[in-house]
């Protein structure tokens, strides 16, 4: 069965190139996300990686640690993330899980039940289906999902900013608009009403439609 929002983040012990983790364990009481690529040594995958990397301090400020994933093992992404520095100009500062048997791609439906358990002989293009990105809550359940196709690399920006809008509306009643950027207006949730609403932002709102409210972002 395919996961969905909301669900709980599968738990799972793999080998990665900071040790062996319990995943669950490792996310403690923040946030995470958990990408993942086809294979090792891909050109899309490889500018990605280089690119998180130099986001890692801005995802640490939110409180939100990162995680890969490949099917090749912990020496294979030895091996890889020197083509990274030497390529993008930065070191791999953040764990890269060594998904030998798919199992972590299975639990996270990255691959149909019945795909072959080795790693060996597969392409990247075999693994098309891994490329995936996970936001996980501190409740550790799922927050996005997130799948690309095989030619399109990943933007850890917009990844990023919808990182911060779901903070931000987990801990405040509102939800944010159309390409919305952190500090623009956020719009006050149906579920509160005026009366709530007037004490919650004594300074008031800006009514469009009765069902939409918008008010300045709550700091």
């Amino acid at each position: 069965m395919s996961l969905r929002i909301n669900d709980q983040a599968p738990n799972f012990t793999a080998e990665t190139t900071e040790g062996t983790i319990n995943f669950h364990d490792w996310l403690g009481d923040g946030w995470a996300i958990l990408f993942s690529h086809p294979k090792d040594y891909t050109p899309v995958c490889t500018t990605e990686l280089g690119y998180v990397a130099k986001l890692k301090p801005e995802f640490e400020k939110r409180n939100c640690k990162v995680i890969g994933l490949s099917i090749d093992p912990v020496d294979n992404h030895a091996g890889w993330a020197k083509d990274i520095e030497e390529t993008q100009g930065t070191k791999v500062n953040f764990p890269m899980i060594a998904d030998t048997d798919l199992n972590v791609a299975k639990l996270y439906s990255m691959f149909p039940a019945n795909e072959d358990e080795s790693m060996e002989n597969r392409t990247a293009m075999t693994n098309a289906t891994v490329r995936t990105v996970f936001i996980i809550g501190p409740d550790k359940n799922i927050k996005l999902m997130m799948s690309y196709p095989m030619t399109t690399g990943r933007n850890f920006d917009e990844i990023m900013r919808v990182l911060e809008s779901i903070q931000l509306t987990a801990e405040h009643k509102v939800a944010t608009p159309v390409n919305w950027q952190n500090g623009d207006d956020v719009i006050i949730v149906p579920a509160i009403t005026d009366e709530m609403a007037a004490e919650k932002y004594p300074d008031g709102w800006k009514t469009l439609k009765p069902y939409l409210r918008v008010v300045k972002q709550p700091k």
